[in-house]
This record gives C-alpha cells, structure tokens and sequence, in this order.
C-alpha cells in the first residue's frame, strides 16, 4: 500500500494561500460594494504661496506673476583670482617603511596625505617642505614634495 504524498506540512501551506485568497477576494467585494469619496475634487491637492500643500485652491488675488526674461539661468562666474599653488607645510608623520605620510599645512592647518611617490626630495617627521595638492582617491594628496632648509 502506498503512502500518501501530502504531509501535514503541505496541507498547512494549502490552507493558508486557500484563506488569503478568499480574504483577498472579500476585501475586493467590500471596497466595491463601500467606496470611499471617489469625487475628482476630493483628490485634488493644491499649493499655497507659501509652497504648502492644502486643500482650498489658492487665492487669485494673492498669485505672483514673474517675467520671463528675467530669470537667469546660467553657470556661475568664476573668480579671476590667482589660486596658490604651492603651499608650505610642515611633516607630522612619515612613515619610510610604508611610504606614506601627513603633512599639515601651515595656512590652513589641514592635513594633507602624502606617498613617496609624491616626493622630489626624501623627507622625515618635522621636516618643513613645499608642495602642490591633488585629488586623489580619498581627498586631498600632496605631490611634488621639496624638503625646504
């Protein structure tokens, strides 16, 4: 005699999807036979002067006309001022077996990553140098490096 292939497990799950899809047709039923305030107006939403979202359309008297032409829409102008590119600094940490360290900039006390290769000359802690700034992968890294006396 054969047993059957439906286990308590399967009969569960069966019954469970058979339940939701009956309370799911039902909650269909119940929103077609009761709908709720379905009139276009009553779904309309408006924004005051004030850029706020109501329900009462805004007052004409209080709308703002603009001119078209003066709206400008352009890039921003940029400052004909010389940037500095080589800054002073001074060496907090170097690190000659791995080839890294930081230096802090003496204007900005921001401390600038620097590789070895970046460096023109070889440089330890408390060195005072010159250098030039790039982006590199996670910020600001210092290049061309020169020890200054």
């Amino acid at each position: 005699m054969a047993k059957s292939t439906e286990t308590f497990g399967k009969k569960d799950r069966e019954k469970s999807k058979l339940k939701k899809q009956k309370d799911k047709k039902e909650k269909a039923e119940e929103r077609k036979n009761n709908p709720k305030s379905s009139n276009f107006e009553d779904m309309l939403a408006y924004v005051d002067e004030n850029g706020n979202i109501t329900s009462t359309p805004p007052d004409p008297l209080k709308k703002k006309r603009f001119n078209a032409d003066d709206i400008v829409i352009s890039v921003a102008k940029q400052s004909n001022e010389p940037v500095e590119t080589i800054r002073n600094g001074k060496v907090t940490f170097f690190n000659e077996s791995k080839g890294f360290g930081f230096i802090v900039d003496q204007v900005s006390q921001e401390s600038v990553f620097v590789h070895v290769n970046g460096l023109i000359d070889a440089i330890k802690e408390n060195d005072k140098v010159t250098f030039e700034t790039e982006m590199g992968q996670k910020g600001m890294t210092a290049i061309k490096v020169k020890k200054t006396s």
